[in-house]
């Protein structure tokens, strides 16, 4: 048998397994991945997160000396971008000793990201949040609703609903969206509620993953959907299952901001 010495944390309960591998020697399959990520047989979590130095990523061609975000779905498929996974791997980063500064940059598979740490809050410099102008169906069940497409690093599509179906939506299954080849490669789906003006409410069906508690890139495009219906100049509050993010924008594009941390450690034996 061999073992995996991994931490484990959460960032508005949106959970991810963390695996030091500063110098990239041992890569994760999806099968392991899965069984780690296994809410019965496994530890549990969204995602997995494995903290390698850039230089040893394939392809990257930034600064190597930057940790590097290596970010799997539960599913073992790879993302190009986690918000809330971002916060969390700062949060270990910090808490591991191997960054000593409140301030600094990742590296991911969407380019370089600023992170900014103030006691229990961790905020991240997502970039440009893009909504589109097309529109797509998604479907829950036997009711659809118009939603937006919008990029942030990874694919995002926003639905405003009602109240009362934002607590009726059933999403244990997949959604569907119409048309199907508009997001070939999937998409994360967002169900939002206006409670306040720049206050909302949101459910989510991540790709490769199933609902879960929160999901900081679906946040970030749920804020740019409703900017983009209610233009202005001050943050905006989603709230999740999870908690209570808020995102920022300016000229360089959104900032999440929210807690993070880390809650143990442990050997998985495989």
């Amino acid at each position: 048998m061999a073992r995996i010495r991994f931490h484990k944390g959460h960032g508005t309960k949106n959970d991810f397994i963390l695996v030091s591998d500063p110098e990239g020697l041992n890569p994760l399959d999806a099968d392991i991945i899965r069984a780690m990520t296994h809410r019965r047989a496994g530890i549990g979590a969204d995602g997995l997160i494995r903290a390698v130095r850039a230089g040893t990523v394939e392809g990257w061609d930034g600064d190597p000396n930057l940790w590097f975000m290596d970010y799997y779905n539960a599913d073992g498929s790879t993302a190009e971008m986690c918000g809330n996974g971002l916060r969390v791997f700062a949060r270990f980063l910090l808490q591991q000793q191997l960054i000593d500064s409140l301030e600094f940059d990742v590296a991911t598979r969407d380019g370089v990201k600023h992170v900014d740490v103030h006691n229990h809050t961790v905020s991240v410099g997502i970039g440009p949040a893009r909504v589109h102008d097309d529109r797509v169906t998604v479907r829950v069940g036997d009711r659809d609703w118009e939603a937006t497409p919008v990029s942030v690093g990874n694919p995002h599509a926003v639905a405003f609903v009602g109240e009362e179906e934002l607590e009726a939506l059933e999403l244990h299954r997949q959604p569907t969206w119409e048309p199907a080849e508009r997001f070939p490669d999937g998409v994360n789906l967002e169900f939002v509620v206006v409670t306040a003006p720049d206050e909302l409410s949101m459910r989510v069906h991540e790709r490769g993953v199933g609902e879960t508690q929160s999901c900081g890139t679906g946040v970030v495009a749920t804020a740019a959907a409703y900017r983009a219906l209610h233009p202005g100049d001050g943050p905006v509050a989603v709230r999740v299952p999870g908690g209570d993010l808020r995102v920022d924008f300016d000229e360089d594009g959104a900032t999440l901001s929210g807690p993070a941390v880390i809650i143990g450690d442990g050997q998985f034996w495989y």
